[in-house]
C-alpha cells in the first residue's frame, strides 16, 4: 500500500437555506480527511447525520460549501462540468444501497457502459475481458446473459460492484451498499468489497450502518453534528 494520499478533504462544510428568512442548515463543518491508497474506510453515524452528503461530495455528484476536494492532488473546484464527468467516469467507482442497474440491459451489458464514455485507451475487447473476468471472480460466470430481474438482490448488487470497478477507478464509494442485502448476502458482499479492494488495489470509502462492515475496514469514522471523527 502507497502513502501518497488519492483523497484530501481541507475544511470541507456544507450548508443549506432551510428558512424563507434565509437561516442556514450546517450539515458538515470543516471536514479534515486524507485517506491514502488502498486504504478501506468506514464513515458511520445517526440517520440523517450528513453521511450520504459527504460522499457525494467527494465523488463531485455535489460540492462542497466551503473548503477543497482534492483527487491525487488535484483540486476539484477547478474542473468544470465536463472535466468532472470524466473525473468520475475514470478515476471514481460508485456503489449505491440500490443497485441501479438498466433492467433492459444484460448483466454484461450494464458492466460495459461506464467503458462507453470512456474515450481516451478506449479498447472494447479489453474492456470485454476484464468485464468477463471480473463478472466470474464475483461467481456471475453463468449469468452474463441474464437481466437483472432473473438475479437475487445479492447477485444483482454484484454486478453493480463489477460496473464500479470496470474503468479502474482510483477510489470506490459505497453508500449502504449492503443496506437492502439479507444478513448473509450483506456479509458476503462486505467480505468481497475487502478483497477486491486488496486485488484490485482500489482505495476503499464505505458509508454503512453495518458495524460488523465498518469494524471490517482498516478506519472507522463518525460524522456526528457535522464533524468527522475517528474512532477506529
Amino acid at each position: 500500500m502507497s502513502d501518497s494520499p488519492v483523497l484530501c478533504l481541507r475544511n470541507v462544510g456544507k450548508s443549506y437555506t432551510a428558512t424563507d428568512a434565509g437561516d442556514r442548515l450546517h450539515v458538515l463543518k470543516n471536514v479534515e480527511l486524507t485517506v491514502a491508497a488502498g486504504e478501506t474506510v468506514s464513515i458511520v453515524g445517526p440517520s440523517g447525520c450528513g453521511k450520504s452528503t459527504l460522499l457525494n461530495i467527494i465523488g463531485t455528484l455535489d460540492e462542497p460549501t466551503t473548503g477543497e476536494v482534492l483527487l491525487d492532488g488535484e483540486n476539484l473546484a477547478a474542473l468544470d462540468e465536463l472535466q468532472l464527468a470524466a473525473v468520475r467516469n475514470r478515476k471514481i467507482g460508485f456503489i449505491f444501497q440500490s443497485h441501479h442497474l438498466l433492467p433492459q440491459c444484460t448483466v454484461l451489458e450494464n458492466v460495459l457502459v461506464p467503458t462507453i464514455a470512456r474515450r481516451e485507451n478506449n479498447n472494447p475487447a479489453e474492456a470485454l475481458k476484464r468485464a468477463e473476468r471480473l463478472l466470474d471472480r464475483v461467481e456471475l460466470k453463468n449469468r452474463l446473459n441474464h437481466r437483472p430481474g432473473q438475479l437475487s438482490g445479492g447477485e444483482r448488487q454484484r454486478v453493480a460492484v463489477v460496473r464500479a470497478l470496470i474503468n479502474e477507478p482510483r477510489l470506490l464509494l459505497a453508500d449502504e451498499p449492503t443496506g437492502a442485502l439479507d444478513r448473509q448476502s450483506a456479509e458476503n458482499l462486505g467480505k468481497l468489497l475487502l478483497e477486491l479492494n486488496r486485488e484490485e488495489k482500489v482505495t476503499l470509502i464505505v458509508v454503512t450502518h453495518s458495524l460488523g462492515l465498518a469494524n471490517s475496514m482498516s478506519s472507522t469514522l463518525e460524522l456526528r453534528d457535522g464533524k468527522l471523527e475517528s474512532i477506529a
